[in-house]
């Protein structure tokens, strides 16, 4: 029981879709409602059940302190109830979460702040919040602002903050406090890259201080860098428990994607009326659908996305991930000069990145659409949507014949690169 920091036993949460708030009756409408209740019992009945999902199914584990697990899965997997449960901000519907230690979450953006109170006074609502005592709180006040980078704005109603800054601020108070058991959920990818590998390196420290982290990311290169240990979530069920390297590798081999394209039914596709994905395709030169990608060839990655209003801050863009989660590199239309951002249409826009031949070594590769404002916030912010092949097609030696794995070189990439002979090189003179 002491080496415990969480226990949960068939932990289950059930969520009712779809469901309106009634009006208010007047007495002729209950009289009506109550003669026909025995007509559309039945029926009821039946709706009912089908309006109704479980976020979270008979869940049950265990952690120790100074633990570091991360919680991976796809959208709607149940990662997010699951740390709303340990946080106590939400009930299970049944089942139980025993926690044996002060508990600090960064769930959401900003949570627990009060809009209207400063970046100050929130430091020290937030630290009550979280049971600690003002002196405790002086103490680590300075640490905690300069980790936050936001003293300029300190005394500033937190109302006016960017998303940037709010996870800045929310974070840098969760991390300071001394919780003894950390749960984050993905709040990091609003802040910019340099924040993030900060968070990482002081979640690591946590970790590393002997405390419990959770930490729910689809970023695999983070979750593989801080955590030794992972759960895999499907369906709102605990699928598979055990060391990070092999949860990873089941999660990606568990993912039956389309090759080479996907298509959204207006109805599902990812977005809001800023911008909504319609489609991505790999194309070849001769603009077909492939599914294996020669090495010494072009590849297109084309997005399609509809938009409903111009905002010239939206980024679109797309993580390149590789069979065991690594970031192959992200890539936005941002990344080029100002002055050669593509034009965003009312409408349809279809626009193409060329990765360019000789570049990605053989293997097995996963876009994951991003759509943004940007550094604001996301508009989607998808799992993998599509994979490919790439099937090495340069610099293969005939002297590999006899070599086992002959078809890739090592890394991630295997770009072909100019070699010229260096001033100095002498003959032999023979």
């Amino acid at each position: 029981m002491g080496d415990i920091a969480i226990r949960a036993d068939n932990l289950s949460k059930q969520y009712r879709i779809g469901m309106q708030k009634a009006r208010y009756q007047t007495f002729r409408d209950a009289l009506m409602t109550a003669a026909r209740a025995p007509l559309h019992w039945f029926k009821g009945e039946a709706a009912q059940e089908r309006n109704k999902i479980w976020a979270l199914k008979d869940i049950s584990f265990e952690i120790k302190h100074g633990e570091a697990v991360g919680i991976i899965g796809r959208n709607g997997a149940g990662k997010s109830t699951l740390l709303k449960i340990l946080s106590r901000i939400t009930k299970p519907t049944r089942g139980r979460a025993d926690i044996f230690g002060r508990v600090g979450s960064l769930l959401e953006v900003g949570t627990g702040f009060h809009p209207e109170l400063t970046g100050r006074d929130n430091i020290y609502l937030n630290g009550a919040i979280l049971g600690m005592r003002r002196n405790e709180i002086d103490r680590k006040f300075d640490e905690i602002v300069a980790f936050s980078e936001i003293e300029k704005f300190l005394d500033t109603p937190v109302k006016y903050y960017s998303s940037g800054m709010y996870v800045r601020l929310a974070f840098a108070v969760a991390a300071h406090l001394e919780p003894e058991i950390l749960l984050v959920d993905e709040v990091l990818a609003v802040g910019d890259a340099q924040f993030q590998k900060k968070c990482l390196g002081k979640m690591g420290d946590v970790a590393q201080g002997g405390r419990t982290v959770l930490f729910v990311s689809h970023n695999m290169q983070a979750v593989r860098s801080l955590c030794s240990d992972a759960f895999l979530l499907n369906g709102g069920k605990l699928v598979s428990k055990g060391d990070v390297q092999s949860i990873i590798r089941e999660y990606m081999a568990s993912q039956s994607l389309s090759k080479g394209e996907v298509v959204w039914e207006p109805e599902t596709a990812p977005g809001n009326s800023e911008a909504r994905l319609i489609s991505i395709r790999v194309l070849s030169d001769e603009n077909e659908v492939q599914e294996s990608c020669p090495s010494d060839q072009d590849i297109l990655i084309e997005m399609s996305f509809a938009s409903e209003k111009i905002n010239k801050a939206l980024c679109v863009g797309f993580d390149l991930i590789t069979a065991d989660g690594s970031i192959v590199f992200r890539s936005y239309q941002t990344d080029l000069p100002f002055e050669e951002w593509l034009i965003i249409n009312l409408g349809i826009n279809r626009w193409r990145c060329i990765i360019p031949a000789g570049l990605l070594n053989a293997g097995e590769y996963f876009v994951c659409p991003r759509l943004s404002i940007h550094k604001l916030y996301w508009i989607v912010k998808q799992d993998m949507s599509v994979k490919f092949n790439v099937v090495l097609g340069h610099g293969v030696s005939p002297f590999w014949n006899s070599i086992k794995d002959a078809n890739s070189h090592p890394g991630v990439i295997a770009p072909i690169l100019k070699w010229v002979s260096a001033p100095g090189s002498t003959p032999s003179k023979e």
